[in-house]
């Protein structure tokens, strides 16, 4: 349910990184940034490599410049109180 409420507060630029084929999903991301100007990248845990791969995808092959990579943000979250979880924001602009 919090992972909904979530979901519903965020821009309609925000692109969810999950266990996903990378090309499809860069493929996605380019079709948010071309549409709004901006992509907001969010991946946990395992997936974090797959966000970061795509964004080098977007930006050095696919748009060679054409936009940027504003910020990169690192946190993490307590799960069940067990043990913490990664989580990583990117934001990518076109310039």
């Amino acid at each position: 349910m919090e992972e909904q409420k979530q979901i519903a507060n965020n821009p309609p630029y925000t692109y969810f990184v999950r266990n996903d084929p990378i090309m499809p999903a860069a493929l996605d991301v380019f079709t948010i940034l071309n549409k709004h100007g901006k992509a907001l990248l969010l991946a946990k845990g395992l997936n974090i490599p797959a966000a970061v791969a795509i964004t080098n995808i977007i930006v050095e092959k696919m748009l060679h410049g054409a936009c940027k990579t504003d910020y990169i943000k690192l946190d993490s979250e307590d799960v069940v109180g067990k043990r913490m979880l990664s989580t990583i924001e990117i934001s990518i602009s076109k310039t």
